[in-house]
């Protein structure tokens, strides 16, 4: 029993510092691209990492079904908006740090 707490709270913990890690990304990349890129895959797996967490501490079937569902969606929704803010970025002419050095060496 004290195992399944131990993993859980290193789950915990590890989960959290991919979300910390994915908010440094946000603050010091140069771009959007770049930021969703941080937020997206830092994000995802911090969530499923306390999710994990979670459900080891879980008392029952339907609790880890229910961070299951939670983790699914907010999955889900955050790819979506990931999805649309680049779309919009692009949309707006705002160029990947990448493009923006090759234009100015064409030049």
């Amino acid at each position: 029993m004290i195992i399944f707490e131990l993993v859980a709270a290193l789950a915990i913990m590890a989960g959290a510092g991919f979300f910390i890690a994915g908010t440094v990304g946000l603050v010091r990349f140069p771009d959007t691209f770049c930021r969703l890129h941080a937020l997206t895959k830092a994000d995802g797996l911090g969530l499923a990492l306390i999710c994990l967490g979670a459900a080891l501490l879980a008392g029952s079937a339907g609790e880890i079904a229910r961070l299951v569902l939670i983790w699914l969606l907010v999955a889900l929704s955050a790819a979506t908006c990931a999805h649309l803010v680049a779309r919009h970025a692009r949309a707006d002419g705002q160029a990947h740090r990448e493009d923006t050095s090759q234009r100015e060496t064409r030049r």
